[in-house]
């Protein structure tokens, strides 16, 4: 408890050091509070020996600190599937985005990505500082025993030591046959800084076990789905996987048929500062304060990572005309695997031009980088040699924030790869907000699926793909009074790589371009109620193998604030999401992946529309949703059993009832 009482350390620049209460205007945070600010603070807590608690975090590659949020308001920003995304019928399941989104990553990359939704990643993982040790219990329960537990502890060992551990299980059947799913995450951090604030120490494991049913979709979503014999969906014959028993123990396997990907990122950044030291006196206490004007960092990131689909029942019908794979019986086990290790060396140096502003700065670096493959037919090792630099400058009156960063694969398996990114954004005025200008332009080798080395490589013969080519420009005008966002963002494509069919991996050679605007506006309705409105319109131009919805929407009419009560806040109402007819991506269940397809259009009539009653007691949380309301018809009696499908051969349950209790702790 000593150690949780003492003086905040203090630095900060460039992805290091510690927390600087100038940065906040020198006051007590007193707890922690929603990223925007606006909700009420929920982890503050009062007694005779203590005022307040501050719990704070930053990323690993960022320069600036958020605050917990405790908002109640919008679900979504607490439960793993996005709003703009669309699933496979069952929590844990495939997903993607209604959104157009390409890789905008280069070098290497397995190609896996359907259940990225589900992964806690290095980039988001989240280092922090508390001046008293701080927990979270949070549960989520909903229909056919689909449940998430999730937790959280943090605390300082020592006043400039930090430890954290998050862990989340989620686990759901699912309404339809071979769809059960059983994901576990695990997050440990350490954040070390020393007491003369010239080194810094960044620890973390991130760890990922995915398993997720697979079963090829229902056999035929018209008759069965319209059939009263049916109406207990989990009785629908599914293309694979067998006739499973329901069940929902954890502990047993999902499926005879499983998507398994395991990944593991082990990663230590080391910092050393050269510069110049200075103190603060407030309230009789000193903060002793550093600022570095030379940094030099290594970074060690070790990342294993498994891919696995095996089907113990394989159907060889099934596998010879959508894979154009033979069995050596009608019903044998189907596998492919591959297990890839990373291991990244980087070496950065950064220059602070500036002592009392430390968001800005110019980073230099190299990374080696080392591949080891085990592939279903040999082994391979690959290497790269990667340059790349940065320059940051958010300025001390916080109306300009400039970010530039390029990377640049000099040698290697995926020389002459490279990404350059430029972000200006500046705040103008009360009245108008803030507007940010952004461009990007990534040269990227195709993902490894495209390469003929690789175990999930089906096609026959073997084809040369070239690099993919993206240029990305986007505009964004924030205007906080008056909680409204406007953006657009405009891609030119070159070398566009899909799969169509099942397996058969294409190219797009020719030029073509998609425009995708977006508007988020929130509405006073009321003294308390509000709507909450998102459109995202989108368009593609050219010969281009990608098909999106013309307009997507979600709206929120809400009632939010606090009441009588002192201690009680809540947000109750509506949410209604609908988009245009589209011809949808299918999904290949043995790549794990969507792919592209020209004759199912898919066409919901009805919006998708659920109800809820959120809200806060102190530091509780409370979550109650009923979901897929639009899905209430008499099909042999009262039910919830007019299915959407938002992916051919896979509906969306009917009524779901979902409740979730999030509870935070002071020790």
């Amino acid at each position: 408890m000593h150690a949780q009482r003492r003086g905040i350390p203090i630095s900060d620049g460039g992805g290091g050091g510690g927390f600087n209460p100038q940065r906040f205007g020198g006051k007590s945070l007193g707890g922690a509070q929603s990223g925007s600010g606006s909700s009420p603070d929920s982890l503050k807590r009062r007694d005779k020996y203590e005022d307040s608690i501050t719990v704070i975090f930053k990323y690993l590659d960022s320069s600036t600190y958020g605050k917990l949020d405790s908002s109640i308001k919008d679900f979504r920003q607490r439960f793993p599937i996005p709003a703009t995304n669309i699933y496979l019928g069952n929590l844990g399941n495939a997903s993607r985005s209604l959104l157009f989104s390409p890789n905008l990553n280069a070098g290497w990359d397995a190609g896996f990505h359907a259940f990225d939704i589900y992964r806690w990643k290095k980039e988001t993982t989240r280092f922090i500082h508390t001046t008293k040790p701080y927990s979270e219990i949070n549960y989520f329960l909903g229909a056919r025993t689909e449940q998430m537990i999730e937790l959280l502890h943090t605390q300082n060992i020592k006043p400039n030591w930090n430890f954290s551990f998050n862990y989340r299980l989620m686990n759901s059947p699912g309404f339809f046959k071979s769809q059960k799913t059983n994901h576990n995450n695990y997050i440990v951090t350490s954040w070390y800084q020393s007491l003369n604030k010239r080194y810094n120490n960044y620890f973390m494991l991130v760890s990922n076990k995915l398993q997720s049913g697979e079963n090829g979709g229902i056999i035929d979503t018209i008759d069965y789905l319209n059939d009263p014999v049916y109406k207990n969906r989990y009785s629908i014959p599914t293309n694979i996987g067998g006739d499973p028993d329901f069940g929902s123990n954890f502990f047993k396997p999902t499926s005879s048929s499983t998507n398994r990907y395991t990944e593991s990122v082990y990663l230590m950044r080391q910092q050393y500062d050269f510069g110049k030291k200075d103190s603060l006196v407030s309230d009789s206490t000193i903060y002793y304060l550093f600022y570095p004007k030379l940094r030099f960092e290594h970074t060690l990131t070790i990342e294993k990572n498994k891919y696995l689909y095996q089907d113990f029942v394989g159907d060889s019908a099934y596998y010879k005309k959508n894979y154009d794979t033979a069995l050596l019986y009608s019903t044998d086990t189907f596998e492919l695997r591959e297990n890839w290790t990373v291991i990244n060396n980087d070496f950065s140096i950064y220059q602070f031009p500036e002592t009392k502003n430390q968001n800005q700065f110019i980073k230099l670096g190299i990374t080696v980088q080392n591949i080891k493959a085990r592939l279903s037919r040999f082994n391979k090792s690959f290497y790269n040699l990667i340059a790349h630099a940065e320059y940051r400058n958010k300025t001390r009156n916080l109306k300009w924030d400039i970010q530039a960063n390029g990377e640049l694969y000099l040698t290697g398996l995926n020389a002459a790869d490279f990404e350059a990114t430029a972000s200006l954004q500046r705040f103008i005025s009360k009245k108008i907000g803030y507007l940010q200008l952004g461009f990007q332009n990534i040269n990227r080798t195709p993902s490894f699926i495209f390469d003929n080395r690789s175990s999930f490589y089906l096609l026959k013969s073997s084809v040369d793909f070239k690099k993919e080519n993206t240029t990305h420009f986007y505009a964004s005008l924030l205007q906080p009074a008056s909680k409204l966002k406007l953006s657009g963002h405009y891609f030119l494509l070159t070398n566009y790589t899909f799969i169509k069919n099942f397996y058969r991996l294409s190219q797009e050679s020719s030029l073509f371009n998609v425009l995708q605007i977006s508007l988020e506006k929130t509405i006073r309705v009321g003294k308390k109620f509000n709507w909450h409105s998102e459109v995202y319109f989108q368009q593609v131009v050219g010969n281009a193998p990608v098909n999106l919805p013309l307009i997507f929407t979600r709206n929120r009419f809400a009632y939010e604030g606090p009441t009588k009560f002192k201690n009680l806040d809540i947000a109750f109402g509506t949410e209604v999401r609908y988009h245009t007819p589209y011809k949808a991506d299918g999904y290949s269940p043995a790549l794990g992946q969507f792919y592209y397809q020209e004759t199912v259009t898919i066409k919901n009539q009805i919006p998708e529309i659920s109800a809820y009653f959120h809200f806060r007691i102190r530091p509780m949380k409370f979550f109650i949703r009923a979901e897929n309301l639009n899905t209430v018809r008499n099909l042999g009696g009262f039910g919830f059993t007019n299915n959407i499908i938002e992916t051919q051969g896979y509906p969306n349950p009917g009524l779901q009832l979902r409740l979730g209790l999030w509870w935070s702790f002071v020790n």
